[in-house]
Parts: C-alpha cells; structure tokens; sequence
C-alpha cells in the first residue's frame, strides 16, 4: 500500500549556499529498511525535480536510522541571491515528507 513518508519517518532541512540539506529519520528499524530502499537520489532528484537544479547526493546514517540529502543547485543561488521565497530550504523537509512510499500491507506503523 501507499502511504505518505510522513507516517514512518521525520525530517529536519536546511542549507549551505546554493545546496538544501535534508535529512530523514525513520521512526524504527522496519521503516529505516524502506526508506534506505526507496528513498533513491534519482527518486529524491525527481520528486524536487521543479526546484532541484543539479544532483542529489545521499548518505547513510544507519546508526541513526537516517538518511541525508544534499540537494544540489536548488535554492537559486541561496540566501541573498535568490527570488524564491524560500531561499533558506528550510521547508524542504517537509516536502519530502509528502512523497508516497509503497510499504508491504501488513506494515505496521509507528505509534
């Protein structure tokens, strides 16, 4: 079934110049193997494919049940040198929480 990535895991972003940084917890084990499954750059590129501009690198944090996302080139030149009303990338956590994520039907949810 689908569920939003909110259900298993929490997300905390920010930024370093022209680069958003998300990182993404899973609530438990189970749902650190799902995300660690589908939470691809190449799936993280194109769910921000509107505003992230270059590649997406990810880093394993197993011991933390994370994930972390470099964003590349999306924030419009960061800070003072963007138009975008959310140059900071602090919103971008939040935005990779409403991506759908399959998980098996008898998954059991967090909480």
């Amino acid at each position: 079934m689908k569920i939003p990535l909110s259900k298993i895991a929490y997300a905390r972003s920010g930024d370093k110049g022209d680069g958003s940084n998300v990182g993404v917890v899973a609530y438990n084990a189970a749902g650190y193997e799902i995300i660690k499954q589908q939470l691809t750059p190449e799936r993280v590129k194109q769910h921000f494919r509107e505003i992230c501009l270059g590649d997406v690198d990810r880093y394993e944090a197993p011991n933390l049940l994370a994930l972390n996302f470099i964003l590349n080139d999306s924030l419009g030149g960061g800070g003072s040198e963007s138009l975008k009303t959310d140059a900071q990338g602090k919103t971008h956590g939040l935005g990779m929480l409403f991506m759908e994520i399959e998980v098996p039907d008898d998954f059991e949810l967090p909480g």
